[in-house]
């Protein structure tokens, strides 16, 4: 419940019998020295109402004080939201607002099924055998404070500059490999589909670029992987599935030193 506020010239224009009203609505409990005194009721009045207001300013600034402490530890308990860059399929990096935390990348020489790796300033710290759970492990130690500080301005390896220790970064994305092998493919009549090269339904075999070498395997035989000079190389290879007279008389007439490596071997492969 709340009472008017009132001031010393509002009180001197009421009566005593007024002023006794007033003590006791607002609950003053201050002392009056002369019940029979105007100024006595008066000055008790205006007494309790500073101390009233005394209290009511502490009690702002105390709740003001403990409504900062519950925002504090909320934001210590609820740390920023994480958010994850993807800077190629073998390489994720994870951030808190705009803090490098860790990245996750991928180990494909490990032998016990877990190949996805959580790594902090270059070193490991956990791996799993799916991503989602080093993306999990992440969230659990920076949320309660023992995941390890990435330092600062260290790059993560495999990311922006550095080599992973597990899979080096290749130049291009796997979009740009993608379109480059599109482009190749269209000047030999083949068709790019999502698990080969095909020539009139019939898979010719497979191109791909790893840390920057062009290689192609072709379907059936040994499949072996070719390792090729250029997306150009590497389709040439693949499409020439039956070695003709023609094109055999065409690479014998050139220079060994101008030919590209998949030419090379299909001269090699014909001589034998």
């Amino acid at each position: 419940m709340t009472y008017l506020i009132y001031s010393q010239q509002q009180l001197q224009l009421k009566s005593i019998a007024r002023l006794k009203q007033i003590y006791a609505e607002i609950g003053c409990t201050v002392e009056v020295q002369d019940k029979r005194c105007k100024d006595a009721w008066i000055n008790a009045i205006l007494t309790h109402q500073s101390t009233q207001l005394q209290k009511i300013d502490e009690q702002t600034k105390a709740q003001a004080e403990l409504d900062q402490y519950i925002s504090d530890q909320a934001q210590a308990i609820a740390p920023e939201e994480l958010t994850t860059v993807e800077i190629n399929f073998y390489h994720h990096e994870v951030y808190a607002g705009q803090r490098l935390i860790a990245y996750i990348t991928y180990d494909p020489n490990d032998f016990d099924l877990q190949p996805w790796v959580v790594m902090v300033n270059g070193e490991e710290k956990f791996r799993a055998n799916t991503w989602a759970i080093c993306y999990r492990f992440i969230q659990w130690h920076h949320k309660d404070g023992t995941l390890p500080v990435e330092e600062a301005g260290v790059q993560s390896a495999g990311g922006r500059g550095e080599t992973s220790p597990y899979i080096p970064a290749p130049s291009s994305t796997g979009n740009e490999i993608m379109a480059v092998i599109f482009t190749e493919c269209e000047k030999y009549g083949l068709e790019l589909l999502d698990d080969g090269v095909y020539r009139n339904d019939v898979k010719l075999g497979e191109v791909g670029c790893t840390d920057g070498h062009w290689w192609a395997i072709r379907t059936g035989g040994n499949q072996e992987r070719v390792i090729c000079d250029c997306a150009m190389d590497a389709v040439w290879w693949l499409s020439i599935t039956e070695t003709s007279s023609t094109t055999n008389k065409y690479l014998q007439n050139r220079p060994l030193e101008q030919l590209t490596s998949a030419e090379l071997e299909q001269l090699f492969a014909t001589a034998v």
